[in-house]
């Protein structure tokens, strides 16, 4: 390799579209973490909204499209893809959850593949899932995810093959994925990682029809082999269906040949007085988070969904919880108000009967849930002085994050793995430098909340200072 294909090219580097909220700041955190300046924004942006980030070398747009259907992403997406194919990074990126949960019916990610492959023009596409950092490995084109320890196939991991919408059946990826599109599947496995063999497969497999190569993802080493394979393979560029763990294997690989700091690092999070959370995860993992809170000094209010539902009762619910909730934040007390406590909870086993009560259908009742948190948020920011909030779960974070007028998101500090301590840009004075954390259902040890609200301290590379004070100075 000569010296200037040791240069990391001027530009971005890489451009994508997340199909959640959480998901999104996860890749924006990996990123940032390596030295990588990134923005993430919550809409389309437009030149004006791009000129504010001129240091930006990766650039994101946070959607929804996780729970959406075909049509909407034939609709929606090629937009998205169109507006950040334009910036001319060598990879465009549709990122999506490292639990790859999906469905021909929602959230396909097949679609967004046929999709997008027209906007690059690669001969192949890449899709990392893989992400060690966050317990997510592929061997041989099989998933597993690690909980407390414990290593579960994707098929049979505790949430994951109970997930209410998308349940994963099905851990060998090619074939999940064949469920949704008909384009040519691949894979390059560990060992052609491991032997050397991965460049040459991949010269094999390029082809006008464009196919999906799904790269094995075990450890450190297979990480950084993929992110080789990708970034030494693009071309002229790329479109790759990956989770950030394409953000984590370009990253090793850069870290390789030396061109971005030898230590990811993020500065730690200073505590805030009191914080408020809406979640509307269904996770066991945040459910333990919540119970933890609970016996730390949270306030913890649950919405109740019969008349969050209702439209007699919708209004004066909203209320109540964010009365309660306000009253304990004047106090100093941090609060929590949530929809869900885990997957066994009544008000998820028995979702279906109260959106037949309420005269809904299952999604459109799931996304008053999530609005009905967002308004909650909303109106707590606007009754009481908060300076950081959080919200759980993927859906629940598009809905606030919308109803709060956000346009962009930095990352400020790092907390737990995949959910950084965010900054928020607005055109709305009140709520620009908002500190806000998008956590997803599986994110998080035990104490999150509490960390959430203490903060801890992370130590820095003297690269990574320099880094973060030039991008203050370029603002």
């Amino acid at each position: 390799m000569t010296q200037a294909e040791q240069q990391l090219p001027d530009g971005p580097l890489l451009a994508y579209y997340g199909d959640d909220f959480t998901g999104s700041t996860d890749s924006m955190e990996a990123m940032t973490a390596a030295g990588i300046p990134t923005v993430l924004f919550l809409d389309l942006p437009t030149p004006d909204m791009l000129a504010r980030f001129p240091q930006a070398r990766c650039v994101g747009i946070a959607g929804s499209s996780r729970g959406r259907d075909p049509e909407w992403m034939q609709r929606e997406l090629p937009k998205a893809f169109a507006a950040l194919a334009s910036l001319k990074a060598p990879v465009l990126q549709y990122k999506v959850c490292s639990t790859f949960d999906s469905s021909p019916s929602i959230g396909s990610i097949g679609c967004a593949i046929d999709l997008g492959v027209n906007c690059m023009p690669g001969r192949w596409s890449p899709t990392i899932v893989g992400a060690p950092r966050l317990k997510r490995y592929q061997v041989f084109g099989h998933l597993f995810a690690a909980v407390d320890g414990v290593g579960y196939r994707i098929d049979r991991h505790p949430t994951m093959s109970r997930h209410p919408v998308t349940p994963m059946a099905e851990s060998d990826l090619r074939r999940h994925l064949a469920m949704q599109t008909p384009r040519r599947i691949e894979l390059v496995d560990m060992v052609q990682l491991r032997n050397g063999e991965a460049a040459s497969q991949v010269h094999k497999l390029q082809a006008d029809d464009v196919p999906v190569v799904f790269v094995d993802v075990l450890d450190e080493h297979t990480l950084a082999a993929a992110g080789r394979l990708v970034w030494e393979n693009r071309g002229n560029g790329l479109f790759s269906a990956s989770s950030s763990g394409l953000q984590y294997a370009l990253a090793a690989h850069w870290r390789e040949l030396g061109l971005i700091p030898r230590e990811p690092s993020l500065p730690g999070a200073e505590a805030a007085s009191a914080i408020a959370v809406v979640s509307g995860s269904c996770s066991p993992v945040t459910a333990s988070q919540i119970a933890r809170a609970r016996t730390n000094g949270f306030l913890t209010e649950r919405l109740q969904l019969d008349k969050a539902l209702g439209s007699a009762t919708r209004e004066a619910e909203i209320e109540r919880v964010v009365a309660v909730a306000a009253t304990a934040i004047e106090r100093g007390t941090s609060a929590i108000v949530f929809s869900a406590e885990g997957p066994e909870d009544p008000s998820v086993t028995g979702f279906n009967q109260l959106a037949v009560a309420a005269g809904l259908g299952r999604h459109d009742a799931a996304r008053q849930v999530g609005t009905a948190l967002a308004e909650v948020m909303r109106r707590l920011l606007d009754r009481v002085r908060l300076t950081r909030v959080v919200v759980a779960g993927g859906d629940s974070s598009g809905e606030v994050a919308s109803a709060l007028d956000i346009q962009a998101l930095t990352v400020a500090a790092g907390l737990a793995p995949g959910a950084p301590l965010c900054r928020a840009w607005s055109s709305a004075k009140v709520r620009d430098g908002l500190e806000i954390v998008l956590k997803g259902g599986q994110i998080g040890g035990v104490d999150f909340f509490g960390l959430a609200r203490d903060g801890h301290a992370v130590a820095l590379s003297p690269d990574h200072v320099a880094q973060t004070l030039d991008m203050r100075r370029k603002r």
